[in-house]
């Protein structure tokens, strides 16, 4: 807008022009406008800015995940290898130079306890096999005749193809039926009466090599540590003959206990008695396991397949120092 005023000047100069700002509504609008634009721009940056640096954030993220996978399947890629390598050098090798496929105490008779008839298959298999190679006799005192479920003459049988599947003689098994050792994990057996049955055997046989489970039961069925805890008495008690050793069964963590093959270098490592079998033994195991048709649930098919006490077993010579210290940490 342009204001025309007239000069009060008495020397009668010229009119002044003089730009004067407009003020009106439409000036207003566009200050508004232009105010508006900015606001929006800044707003509009904000979202953008976090936007931007939470992707930021995520492609951080995800290249750090993924070079992490990939060194963690470099590692499993290795051990796997290292796995399959010692398992053919200490399996199939001629040469014994290196790792000894087994080392248990040398012996002539030896006592296996268990609590259920398919408990010394699949626990104990490799153990078993490892012995009659060695032309060990091996005697097995079975507990009770598995009758949780009313297969007490079916498992009897079952018990008795197994074994001899393995090598062992029918005359060399015993199975226990009396009415406080009944396969149930509710029932307590008495200390007292599975060490009187365990000392009978012992002294009766004459055995070298007594085995049997540690006190975690490897599966933690409360019969198989109500063994471990009646030798761990007999132990401490010094009722045991002296030429009699005892080895108990290491229990493992759910983990390694479904690894197989691939549990090998630590249980070379951590154990001072093993057995390692090749593949055409461990399927005589399996075969042995698969005897024992009436408890082929099919978790135990997934058990046959993936567990390492098919494969692998590792044990543990336990002697009264030992026992005393066990009980004192139970």
């Amino acid at each position: 807008m342009i204001d025309v005023a007239s000069n009060d000047d008495p020397n009668g100069s010229d009119s002044i022009i003089r730009s004067v700002p407009l003020t009106g509504p439409s000036s207003d609008k566009r200050w508004f406008k232009h105010e508006g634009a900015d606001v929006s721009r800044t707003e509009s940056q904000i979202p953008f800015s976090s936007a931007g640096y939470l992707d930021a954030i995520y492609n951080i993220v995800l290249s750090y995940l993924h070079e992490t996978l990939d060194h963690i399947a470099l590692v499993l890629l290795a051990y796997s290898l290292l796995c399959i390598v010692l398992y053919r050098v200490v399996v199939y090798r001629q040469r014994r130079w290196l790792v000894r496929r087994a080392h248990l105490p040398p012996c002539n008779r030896a006592l296996l306890v268990t609590a259920h008839p398919d408990d010394e298959v699949m626990f104990f298999g490799p153990t078993i096999l490892e012995l009659r190679r060695r032309q060990c006799r091996v005697f097995v005192l079975c507990l009770s005749e598995g009758n949780h479920d009313r297969k007490g003459p079916i498992r009897r049988q079952e018990l008795w193809d197994a074994c001899e599947s393995l090598g062992i003689r029918p005359e060399d098994i015993t199975l226990v039926n009396a009415t406080h050792l009944q396969d149930d994990p509710a029932t307590e057996w008495k200390t007292v009466t599975i060490a009187n049955q365990l000392l009978r055997q012992v002294e009766s046989l004459d055995v070298e090599l007594l085995i049997t489970f540690d006190k975690e039961g490897v599966s933690g069925h409360p019969n198989h540590c109500a063994i471990y805890f009646a030798t761990a008495s007999l132990c401490l008690s010094g009722l045991i003959p002296s030429s009699c050793k005892v080895l108990t069964l290491e229990t493992v963590n759910l983990c390694r206990k479904y690894m197989s093959i691939f549990d090998l270098p630590v249980s070379l490592l951590l154990s001072t008695n093993w057995v390692i079998l090749n593949w055409k033994a461990r399927r005589a195991v399996q075969n042995a396991m698969r005897l024992h048709n009436s408890q082929m649930v099919w978790f135990r098919k997934l058990y046959i397949v993936f567990s390492r006490y098919m494969v692998i077993n590792s044990l543990r010579e336990i002697n009264k120092s030992d026992v005393e210290f066990e009980i004192l940490d139970t």
